[in-house]
């Protein structure tokens, strides 16, 4: 995994911890996940769309 162990993701939670502090880690977690969810919404949506072109040389005409 991205050659990090169980040391190196304990210093790295801890520096998190003393950092942002214990009662912000799940607002800011929360954010994060909010934000990846969105990402992937527009991904799934971009696919949806028909490429822009298109839609453009129909509306020429």
């Amino acid at each position: 995994m991205f050659g990090l162990g169980v040391p190196e993701l304990l210093i790295i939670s801890l520096i998190v911890v003393v950092l942002f502090g214990a009662k912000r880690i799940p607002e800011i977690f929360g954010g994060l996940g909010k934000g990846i969810r969105d990402f992937k919404k527009g991904l799934q949506d971009e696919e949806t769309k028909p490429p822009q072109d298109k839609i453009d040389t129909e509306n020429k005409r």
